[in-house]
Protein backbone atom coordinates (compact mmCIF):
# COMPACT_ATOMS: atom_id res chain seq x y z
CA UNK A 1 0.00 0.00 0.00
CA UNK A 2 1.03 3.06 -0.81
CA UNK A 3 2.42 5.38 2.12
CA UNK A 4 -0.33 8.09 1.42
CA UNK A 5 -2.94 5.64 2.57
CA UNK A 6 -1.42 4.81 6.05
CA UNK A 7 -3.29 6.40 8.91
CA UNK A 8 -1.92 9.14 11.39
CA UNK A 9 -2.08 9.01 14.92
CA UNK A 10 -2.13 12.73 16.04
CA UNK A 11 -0.30 13.58 19.61
CA UNK A 12 -3.98 13.91 21.31
CA UNK A 13 -4.18 10.31 20.04
CA UNK A 14 -7.16 10.76 17.18
CA UNK A 15 -6.26 9.61 13.76
CA UNK A 16 -6.56 10.71 10.67
CA UNK A 17 -7.16 7.86 7.84
CA UNK A 18 -4.67 8.52 5.20
CA UNK A 19 -2.02 11.53 4.58
CA UNK A 20 -3.96 13.58 1.90
CA UNK A 21 -5.21 16.98 3.61
CA UNK A 22 -7.81 19.02 1.32
CA UNK A 23 -6.26 21.88 2.05
CA UNK A 24 -7.78 25.49 3.08
CA UNK A 25 -9.33 27.58 0.09
CA UNK A 26 -11.42 30.72 0.47
CA UNK A 27 -15.02 29.89 -0.59
CA UNK A 28 -16.63 33.04 -0.34
CA UNK A 29 -19.90 31.37 -0.07
CA UNK A 30 -21.59 32.23 2.97
CA UNK A 31 -25.34 32.88 2.77
CA UNK A 32 -26.77 35.82 4.15
CA UNK A 33 -25.93 36.40 7.61
CA UNK A 34 -22.10 34.91 6.54
CA UNK A 35 -23.63 31.58 7.48
CA UNK A 36 -22.84 28.38 5.94
CA UNK A 37 -25.53 26.92 3.44
CA UNK A 38 -26.32 24.45 1.17
CA UNK A 39 -23.52 25.66 -1.22
CA UNK A 40 -20.94 25.34 1.36
CA UNK A 41 -22.91 21.83 2.36
CA UNK A 42 -22.74 19.92 -0.99
CA UNK A 43 -18.76 21.48 -1.61
CA UNK A 44 -17.64 19.64 1.58
CA UNK A 45 -19.71 16.84 1.06
CA UNK A 46 -18.04 15.96 -2.67
CA UNK A 47 -14.79 16.28 -0.86
CA UNK A 48 -15.22 14.04 1.76
CA UNK A 49 -16.38 11.30 -0.24
CA UNK A 50 -13.54 12.18 -2.55
CA UNK A 51 -11.70 10.35 -0.09
CA UNK A 52 -9.16 13.32 1.52
CA UNK A 53 -8.27 11.93 5.34
CA UNK A 54 -8.83 15.26 6.65
CA UNK A 55 -10.55 18.50 4.95
CA UNK A 56 -9.95 21.88 6.03
CA UNK A 57 -12.51 24.68 5.61
CA UNK A 58 -11.26 27.75 4.07
CA UNK A 59 -11.00 31.19 6.48
CA UNK A 60 -14.04 31.04 9.38
CA UNK A 61 -13.82 34.39 10.63
CA UNK A 62 -13.96 35.33 14.65
CA UNK A 63 -15.12 38.90 14.56
CA UNK A 64 -17.82 40.49 12.50
CA UNK A 65 -15.55 43.69 11.01
CA UNK A 66 -12.66 41.47 10.28
CA UNK A 67 -13.33 39.59 7.02
CA UNK A 68 -11.06 38.41 4.21
CA UNK A 69 -13.88 38.85 1.95
CA UNK A 70 -17.72 39.81 1.88
CA UNK A 71 -18.90 36.11 1.59
CA UNK A 72 -16.94 34.90 4.22
CA UNK A 73 -18.01 32.54 7.07
CA UNK A 74 -18.40 34.12 10.97
CA UNK A 75 -18.53 31.89 13.78
CA UNK A 76 -19.04 33.73 17.06
CA UNK A 77 -20.81 33.79 20.49
CA UNK A 78 -24.34 34.02 19.71
CA UNK A 79 -24.06 32.63 16.09
CA UNK A 80 -26.72 30.14 14.88
CA UNK A 81 -25.21 26.70 14.65
CA UNK A 82 -27.84 25.01 13.05
CA UNK A 83 -26.13 25.38 9.74
CA UNK A 84 -22.73 24.76 10.78
CA UNK A 85 -23.78 21.48 12.34
CA UNK A 86 -24.52 20.50 8.72
CA UNK A 87 -21.43 21.93 7.11
CA UNK A 88 -19.95 19.23 9.48
CA UNK A 89 -22.16 16.47 9.21
CA UNK A 90 -20.80 17.05 5.59
CA UNK A 91 -17.74 17.29 6.20
CA UNK A 92 -17.36 14.42 7.80
CA UNK A 93 -19.59 12.00 5.55
CA UNK A 94 -16.95 10.29 4.39
CA UNK A 95 -14.93 8.95 7.66
CA UNK A 96 -12.01 11.57 8.05
CA UNK A 97 -11.58 14.62 9.81
CA UNK A 98 -13.16 17.95 9.53
CA UNK A 99 -11.39 20.99 10.90
CA UNK A 100 -12.26 24.66 10.99
CA UNK A 101 -9.87 26.82 9.65
CA UNK A 102 -10.33 30.30 12.01
CA UNK A 103 -8.46 33.61 11.59
CA UNK A 104 -8.34 37.35 11.92
CA UNK A 105 -6.77 39.15 8.82
CA UNK A 106 -5.60 42.26 11.06
CA UNK A 107 -4.21 44.95 7.77
CA UNK A 108 -5.65 42.11 5.15
CA UNK A 109 -8.96 43.29 4.84
CA UNK A 110 -10.22 45.35 1.85
CA UNK A 111 -10.97 49.14 1.89
CA UNK A 112 -14.68 48.43 0.14
CA UNK A 113 -15.87 46.53 3.16
CA UNK A 114 -15.72 49.94 5.31
CA UNK A 115 -13.89 48.66 8.05
CA UNK A 116 -10.92 50.15 10.34
CA UNK A 117 -8.17 47.77 9.94
CA UNK A 118 -6.30 46.54 12.68
CA UNK A 119 -2.40 44.99 13.10
CA UNK A 120 0.12 44.90 15.39
CA UNK A 121 1.73 48.44 13.73
CA UNK A 122 0.18 50.98 11.86
CA UNK A 123 2.03 49.53 8.68
CA UNK A 124 -0.18 49.42 5.59
CA UNK A 125 -0.07 46.59 3.06
CA UNK A 126 2.26 47.77 -0.02
CA UNK A 127 1.11 46.55 -3.12
CA UNK A 128 2.28 49.28 -5.10
CA UNK A 129 -0.09 50.50 -7.25
CA UNK A 130 -2.91 48.29 -6.12
CA UNK A 131 -2.33 49.84 -2.71
CA UNK A 132 -5.74 51.49 -2.31
CA UNK A 133 -7.51 47.92 -2.16
CA UNK A 134 -6.26 48.06 1.53
CA UNK A 135 -7.15 50.47 4.06
CA UNK A 136 -4.36 52.03 6.83
CA UNK A 137 -4.28 50.34 9.66
CA UNK A 138 -3.54 51.03 13.19
CA UNK A 139 -2.19 49.75 15.89
CA UNK A 140 -4.06 47.01 18.39
CA UNK A 141 -4.33 47.99 21.90
CA UNK A 142 -3.58 45.46 24.67
CA UNK A 143 -6.89 45.20 26.05
CA UNK A 144 -7.91 44.95 21.62
CA UNK A 145 -5.59 41.86 21.73
CA UNK A 146 -6.84 40.50 24.60
CA UNK A 147 -10.26 40.36 23.36
CA UNK A 148 -9.15 38.80 19.96
CA UNK A 149 -7.39 35.65 21.72
CA UNK A 150 -10.69 35.33 23.86
CA UNK A 151 -12.41 35.35 20.37
CA UNK A 152 -10.41 32.69 18.99
CA UNK A 153 -11.28 30.36 21.78
CA UNK A 154 -14.62 30.98 21.69
CA UNK A 155 -15.08 30.14 18.10
CA UNK A 156 -13.16 27.54 18.54
CA UNK A 157 -15.61 25.58 21.58
CA UNK A 158 -18.45 26.76 18.82
CA UNK A 159 -16.59 24.52 16.54
CA UNK A 160 -16.52 21.85 18.74
CA UNK A 161 -20.24 21.98 19.61
CA UNK A 162 -21.02 21.92 16.27
CA UNK A 163 -19.24 18.73 15.13
CA UNK A 164 -16.26 19.50 14.00
CA UNK A 165 -13.15 17.05 15.13
CA UNK A 166 -10.68 20.47 15.24
CA UNK A 167 -9.65 23.80 14.39
CA UNK A 168 -6.79 25.05 12.47
CA UNK A 169 -5.02 28.66 13.51
CA UNK A 170 -3.82 30.52 11.22
CA UNK A 171 -0.58 32.39 11.67
CA UNK A 172 0.76 32.40 7.88
CA UNK A 173 -0.06 34.36 4.93
CA UNK A 174 0.25 37.92 5.69
CA UNK A 175 -2.99 37.36 8.43
CA UNK A 176 -3.35 39.00 12.08
CA UNK A 177 -0.92 36.34 13.79
CA UNK A 178 1.56 36.61 11.25
CA UNK A 179 1.77 40.01 11.13
CA UNK A 180 2.39 39.91 14.66
CA UNK A 181 5.31 37.91 13.97
CA UNK A 182 6.92 39.25 11.41
CA UNK A 183 9.70 42.65 12.33
CA UNK A 184 8.48 44.17 9.47
CA UNK A 185 4.73 44.14 10.60
CA UNK A 186 5.47 44.20 14.22
CA UNK A 187 7.06 47.93 15.38
CA UNK A 188 5.57 47.49 18.52
CA UNK A 189 8.33 48.14 21.73
CA UNK A 190 5.54 46.57 24.24
CA UNK A 191 5.29 43.22 25.55
CA UNK A 192 4.29 41.84 22.42
CA UNK A 193 6.87 43.13 19.89
CA UNK A 194 10.53 43.42 19.31
CA UNK A 195 11.97 40.22 20.18
CA UNK A 196 10.62 37.11 18.64
CA UNK A 197 9.45 35.82 21.92
CA UNK A 198 7.39 38.69 22.51
CA UNK A 199 5.98 38.66 18.60
CA UNK A 200 4.69 35.27 19.05
CA UNK A 201 3.01 35.92 22.37
CA UNK A 202 -0.53 36.29 20.42
CA UNK A 203 -0.29 32.56 19.00
CA UNK A 204 1.05 31.10 22.17
CA UNK A 205 -1.49 32.85 24.14
CA UNK A 206 -4.14 32.46 21.62
CA UNK A 207 -3.50 28.15 21.51
CA UNK A 208 -3.69 28.41 25.52
CA UNK A 209 -7.04 29.95 25.68
CA UNK A 210 -8.10 27.63 22.76
CA UNK A 211 -7.19 24.73 24.34
CA UNK A 212 -8.57 25.80 27.91
CA UNK A 213 -12.13 25.93 26.50
CA UNK A 214 -12.11 22.31 24.15
CA UNK A 215 -12.06 19.10 25.02
CA UNK A 216 -8.77 16.86 24.88
CA UNK A 217 -9.45 14.76 21.95
CA UNK A 218 -10.43 17.81 20.00
CA UNK A 219 -7.22 18.66 17.31
CA UNK A 220 -5.86 21.96 18.13
CA UNK A 221 -3.06 22.61 14.27
CA UNK A 222 -1.63 26.17 13.38
CA UNK A 223 -0.61 27.03 10.30
CA UNK A 224 2.30 29.08 10.36
CA UNK A 225 4.79 30.35 7.49
CA UNK A 226 8.23 28.99 6.95
CA UNK A 227 9.18 32.64 5.91
CA UNK A 228 7.38 35.60 4.60
CA UNK A 229 9.81 35.95 1.43
CA UNK A 230 10.53 39.19 2.13
CA UNK A 231 13.83 41.09 3.13
CA UNK A 232 13.70 41.37 6.90
CA UNK A 233 10.69 39.62 7.40
CA UNK A 234 10.07 36.29 9.64
CA UNK A 235 12.35 33.60 8.17
CA UNK A 236 13.67 30.08 8.42
CA UNK A 237 15.32 30.52 12.12
CA UNK A 238 12.12 32.39 13.50
CA UNK A 239 9.81 29.25 12.57
CA UNK A 240 12.28 26.62 13.64
CA UNK A 241 11.86 28.51 16.91
CA UNK A 242 8.09 28.57 16.90
CA UNK A 243 7.76 25.01 15.95
CA UNK A 244 10.33 24.42 19.09
CA UNK A 245 8.09 26.31 21.48
CA UNK A 246 4.88 24.30 20.36
CA UNK A 247 6.05 21.50 21.95
CA UNK A 248 4.50 22.70 24.69
CA UNK A 249 1.21 23.79 23.99
CA UNK A 250 -0.49 20.51 22.85
CA UNK A 251 -0.77 21.30 19.27
CA UNK A 252 -1.57 18.49 17.12
CA UNK A 253 -0.51 19.32 13.59
CA UNK A 254 1.49 22.18 12.12
CA UNK A 255 1.55 23.07 8.49
CA UNK A 256 3.99 24.87 7.11
CA UNK A 257 3.74 27.55 3.97
CA UNK A 258 4.70 30.85 3.33
CA UNK A 259 4.16 34.50 1.93
CA UNK A 260 1.65 37.06 2.34
CA UNK A 261 -0.77 39.48 0.11
CA UNK A 262 2.81 41.05 -0.61
CA UNK A 263 4.33 38.12 -1.44
CA UNK A 264 2.36 35.28 -2.93
CA UNK A 265 4.52 32.51 -2.29
CA UNK A 266 1.24 30.19 -1.28
CA UNK A 267 0.14 30.96 -4.52
CA UNK A 268 3.64 30.45 -6.53
CA UNK A 269 4.52 34.00 -6.94
CA UNK A 270 6.93 34.21 -4.37
CA UNK A 271 8.15 38.67 -4.94
CA UNK A 272 10.78 39.07 -7.50
CA UNK A 273 14.16 38.83 -5.58
CA UNK A 274 12.75 36.94 -2.86
CA UNK A 275 14.18 33.25 -1.32
CA UNK A 276 13.28 30.16 -2.05
CA UNK A 277 12.13 27.37 -4.32
CA UNK A 278 8.87 27.06 -4.31
CA UNK A 279 7.44 23.40 -3.74
CA UNK A 280 10.51 21.85 -3.14
CA UNK A 281 11.70 24.97 -0.79
CA UNK A 282 8.69 24.15 1.48
CA UNK A 283 9.00 20.13 1.57
CA UNK A 284 12.86 20.76 2.68
CA UNK A 285 12.12 23.08 5.21
CA UNK A 286 9.82 20.60 6.47
CA UNK A 287 12.31 17.94 6.95
CA UNK A 288 14.67 20.14 8.63
CA UNK A 289 11.60 21.27 11.10
CA UNK A 290 10.19 17.77 11.26
CA UNK A 291 13.98 16.71 13.29
CA UNK A 292 12.80 19.32 16.14
CA UNK A 293 9.15 19.52 16.12
CA UNK A 294 6.95 17.47 18.56
CA UNK A 295 4.23 17.19 16.39
CA UNK A 296 3.57 15.91 12.88
CA UNK A 297 4.33 18.45 9.81
CA UNK A 298 2.19 18.90 7.26
CA UNK A 299 3.23 20.64 4.13
CA UNK A 300 0.92 22.61 0.82
CA UNK A 301 2.17 23.79 -1.95
CA UNK A 302 1.67 22.32 -5.95
CA UNK A 303 0.84 18.79 -5.66
CA UNK A 304 -1.19 17.36 -8.49
CA UNK A 305 0.53 14.10 -9.21
CA UNK A 306 0.45 10.77 -6.83
CA UNK A 307 4.42 10.37 -7.53
CA UNK A 308 5.04 14.48 -6.63
CA UNK A 309 2.68 13.24 -3.81
CA UNK A 310 4.81 9.94 -2.48
CA UNK A 311 7.89 11.32 -2.69
CA UNK A 312 7.62 14.50 -0.42
CA UNK A 313 6.16 12.29 1.89
CA UNK A 314 9.30 10.24 2.02
CA UNK A 315 11.40 10.49 5.53
CA UNK A 316 15.27 11.73 4.50
CA UNK A 317 17.96 9.63 5.87
CA UNK A 318 18.00 10.54 9.24
CA UNK A 319 14.25 9.32 9.55
CA UNK A 320 12.24 12.63 9.67
CA UNK A 321 10.14 13.78 7.24
CA UNK A 322 6.64 15.13 6.18
CA UNK A 323 3.84 13.46 7.85
CA UNK A 324 1.10 15.29 6.21
CA UNK A 325 -0.18 16.80 2.63
CA UNK A 326 -2.47 19.44 1.81
CA UNK A 327 -3.73 20.23 -1.55
CA UNK A 328 -5.42 22.81 -2.41
CA UNK A 329 -6.56 24.13 -6.61
CA UNK A 330 -5.70 20.22 -6.96
CA UNK A 331 -8.92 18.94 -5.20
CA UNK A 332 -10.54 22.48 -6.73
CA UNK A 333 -10.68 20.80 -10.44
CA UNK A 334 -10.50 16.85 -9.16
CA UNK A 335 -12.84 16.84 -6.23
CA UNK A 336 -11.99 13.01 -6.77
CA UNK A 337 -8.46 12.98 -6.89
CA UNK A 338 -7.71 10.91 -3.59
CA UNK A 339 -9.87 8.05 -4.77
CA UNK A 340 -8.25 7.68 -7.97
CA UNK A 341 -5.18 7.71 -6.86
CA UNK A 342 -5.91 4.93 -3.96
CA UNK A 343 -7.52 2.96 -7.70
CA UNK A 344 -4.12 4.08 -8.82
CA UNK A 345 -5.64 5.41 -11.69
CA UNK A 346 -3.07 7.98 -13.00
CA UNK A 347 -5.36 11.28 -13.25
CA UNK A 348 -3.56 14.15 -14.41
CA UNK A 349 -4.97 17.03 -12.76
CA UNK A 350 -4.96 20.02 -15.38
CA UNK A 351 -4.55 23.01 -13.52
CA UNK A 352 -4.21 26.29 -15.95
CA UNK A 353 -1.75 29.29 -14.64
CA UNK A 354 -2.47 33.01 -15.45
CA UNK A 355 0.70 34.40 -16.26
CA UNK A 356 -0.17 38.22 -16.67
CA UNK A 357 2.24 40.96 -16.62
CA UNK A 358 0.72 42.29 -13.56
CA UNK A 359 1.61 39.54 -10.96
CA UNK A 360 -1.17 41.45 -8.97
CA UNK A 361 -3.96 40.99 -11.35
CA UNK A 362 -2.61 37.47 -12.18
CA UNK A 363 -3.43 36.14 -9.15
CA UNK A 364 -6.83 38.05 -8.36
CA UNK A 365 -7.41 36.36 -11.91
CA UNK A 366 -6.42 32.59 -10.76
CA UNK A 367 -7.66 32.63 -7.95
CA UNK A 368 -11.43 34.23 -9.55
CA UNK A 369 -11.07 30.74 -12.11
CA UNK A 370 -10.28 28.03 -9.14
CA UNK A 371 -13.27 29.57 -6.80
CA UNK A 372 -15.60 29.19 -10.04
CA UNK A 373 -14.33 25.43 -9.98
CA UNK A 374 -15.68 25.48 -6.17
CA UNK A 375 -18.88 27.22 -6.94
CA UNK A 376 -19.33 24.83 -9.91
CA UNK A 377 -19.16 22.18 -7.61
CA UNK A 378 -21.26 22.70 -4.97
CA UNK A 379 -23.61 23.39 -7.52
CA UNK A 380 -23.36 19.85 -8.86
CA UNK A 381 -21.71 20.46 -11.49
CA UNK A 382 -18.42 19.35 -12.85
CA UNK A 383 -15.02 21.92 -12.88
CA UNK A 384 -13.85 22.99 -15.88
CA UNK A 385 -10.33 23.99 -16.34
CA UNK A 386 -11.06 26.19 -20.05
CA UNK A 387 -12.62 29.19 -18.18
CA UNK A 388 -11.37 32.40 -19.21
CA UNK A 389 -9.48 33.95 -16.47
CA UNK A 390 -10.53 37.78 -17.26
CA UNK A 391 -14.65 36.77 -17.76
CA UNK A 392 -14.11 34.86 -14.70
CA UNK A 393 -12.21 37.67 -12.72
CA UNK A 394 -14.90 39.98 -13.68
CA UNK A 395 -17.54 37.73 -12.84
CA UNK A 396 -15.91 37.47 -9.46
CA UNK A 397 -15.48 40.97 -9.04
CA UNK A 398 -19.09 41.67 -9.42
CA UNK A 399 -20.51 38.95 -7.23
CA UNK A 400 -18.24 40.60 -4.91
CA UNK A 401 -19.80 43.62 -5.20
CA UNK A 402 -23.11 42.34 -4.42
CA UNK A 403 -21.70 40.44 -1.51
CA UNK A 404 -20.11 43.43 -0.38
CA UNK A 405 -23.96 45.18 -0.28
CA UNK A 406 -25.11 42.54 1.64
CA UNK A 407 -22.40 41.99 4.03
CA UNK A 408 -23.02 46.31 4.97
CA UNK A 409 -26.31 45.66 5.85
CA UNK A 410 -25.60 42.96 7.74
CA UNK A 411 -23.42 44.85 9.89
CA UNK A 412 -25.60 47.70 10.01
CA UNK A 413 -28.71 45.65 11.12
CA UNK A 414 -26.01 43.65 13.81
CA UNK A 415 -23.71 46.24 14.94
CA UNK A 416 -24.13 47.27 18.66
Amino acid sequence: MSPLFSPLTLPNGSQIPNRLCKAAMEENMSEAGQLPGKSLWTLYKNWAEGGAGLLLTGNVMIAPDALTGPGGVVLQQGTDLAPFKQWAEAGRSGGGQFWMQINHPGRQVFEAMGERAVSASDVAVDLGKHSSLFPQPRALTVSEIETIIKRFATTSALAEQAGFTGVQIHAAHGYLISQFLSPLTNQRTDAWGGSLENRARLLFETLNAVRAQVSDSFCVSVKLNSADFQKGGFDESDARWVVEQLAGLNVDLVELSGGSYESPAMSGNPQEGSTGRREAYFVEFAREIAKVAAMPIMVTGGIKRRAVAEAALEQDTGGFGVAMLGMGRALAYAPNLVNEWREDRNLEVTIPEVNWKDTTLAGVAGMAVTKAQLRRVAAGRKPNPKLSPLFAMIRDQMRTGKLTKRYKKWRQATAG
